[in-house]
């Protein structure tokens, strides 16, 4: 049984520092109730902040998880490699998430890097959360004013059914996707902080919707973003097929009314609808692409075959399957001890409640079952999301 004590003993202080510091503090003063909320003006692509002392929070965040994520991450990898060789074993032998927190759970640098992690997400989930609820009515006003607003359109579905696996608070966000309606706002700042400040003007969806296979005959008029959050790469996708009726669909409705705001702002015409990625309720056939960015970790085994099977109804013959986070795993190495201690805390800590599923799942199997021909982009593996995988719906 793991110990959760054992993980924070010798480790606390830091969080006890963090707070004292970035924790006292909340909004100065309410904004004002209007149609587009930028009293700071604008970061080309990206909204400012609201306030200085929100936005140097924020910074002082992502550059302290900018440093766990590197210097103390290596450290503490190191240390477990020397850990588990010190006990006669192979540091990426055969063993499960627990039998690796069994062998590292009493170091405490090994401690320090879970702790520190989870420090800054929850530290980071509060300073934004209380700027945004502090300054609520000014917020939803926003999103108001652009819910029928163009150029693209915003389905909502208040009264859609929500699955049980699709309400937990993921990545440790207050209220999840689905139960703050100020939840896109929150989720898209928090992912800047999350990608240590190389997303802020969309680089990485940028870079993303480069690389999403196109069918063989070249034929691009209409895409699908599935589990599409905040919008950022349906908006990219839009901006790099002008022509292309672009839809991003996602279980919550704060992410999708809040990607709308967003598009209408920057005058692309996405489309957004509130829909479960396995029941998104266009026509068989409607897609020429359906892609994902790092969807089916955050979805049960039940949801990844569903979503999958949908994928391949929505999409015309010839039509392109690809998804982010994808793998043949038994392919890849196995993972280090200190690798499988990470995924512990994650799983347990940072509420990846479907990780563990998600990396047992036959991914060939189950595009091949709903009737793809699996295959491998060209760009090989990504680096950022380890995909490996596409689906052809063969024509």
């Amino acid at each position: 049984m793991f110990d959760r004590r054992a993980l924070f003993q010798a480790t606390t202080a830091i969080g006890g520092v963090l707070t004292g510091f970035l924790g006292g503090r909340r909004a100065e003063a309410k904004l004002p109730k209007k149609a587009d909320v930028e009293p700071r003006g604008t970061d080309r692509r990206l909204e400012r902040l609201p306030t200085l002392d929100v936005e140097s929070r924020e910074d002082f965040l992502t550059r302290f998880r900018t440093w766990v994520n590197s210097d103390v991450r290596r450290v503490a990898s190191e240390r477990g490699d020397k850990i588990m060789e010190a006990k006669g074993l192979d540091p990426r032998g055969d063993m499960t998430y627990e039998e690796a927190v069994a062998h590292l759970e009493d170091d405490h640098i090994v401690g320090l890097s879970a702790r520190a992690w989870i420090s800054a997400q929850q530290i980071m989930w509060k300073n934004l959360q209380d700027e945004f609820h502090d300054n609520a009515d000014a917020y939803l006003a926003e999103m108001e004013a652009a819910d029928n607003r163009g150029p693209g359109k915003l389905e909502l579905n208040p009264d859609m059914h929500i699955p049980l696996y699709c309400k937990h608070e993921i990545h440790m966000q207050p209220g999840g996707y689905v139960g703050d309606p100020l939840g896109g706002y929150v989720y898209h700042y928090g992912t800047n902080n999350f990608w240590e400040g190389r997303n802020s003007q969309d680089e990485m969806d940028t870079q993303i919707a480069k690389v999403v296979p196109v069918p063989k005959d070249g034929k691009i008029k209409r895409i699908l973003h599935m589990g599409c959050s905040s919008g950022q790469l349906t908006l990219r996708l839009q901006e790099l097929y002008p022509d292309a009726e672009v839809w991003g669909v996602d279980v919550g409705g704060p992410m999708v009314r809040y990607a709308h705001m967003r598009a209408v702002d920057l005058g692309v015409g996405a489309n957004f609808r509130q829909a479960l990625a396995e029941e998104t309720g266009f026509p068989d056939g409607y897609f020429d692409i359906v892609t994902s960015f790092l969807l089916f970790h955050e979805v049960s085994s039940e949801g990844a075959e569903a979503i999958i099977n949908e994928g391949h109804r929505v999409l015309r013959p010839g039509g392109v399957f690809y998804s982010r986070d994808q793998n043949d795993w038994s392919k890849l190495p196995n993972r280090t001890a200190f690798q499988n201690y990470q995924g512990y805390w994650i799983n347990r800590w940072n509420h990846e409640v479907w990780q563990r599923e998600h990396r047992s799942n036959d991914y060939p199997k189950l595009l091949s079952n709903a009737g793809f021909e699996v295959g491998q982009p060209r760009e090989g593996r990504s680096t950022m999301a380890k995909a490996a995988l596409m689906g052809t719906k063969p024509a």
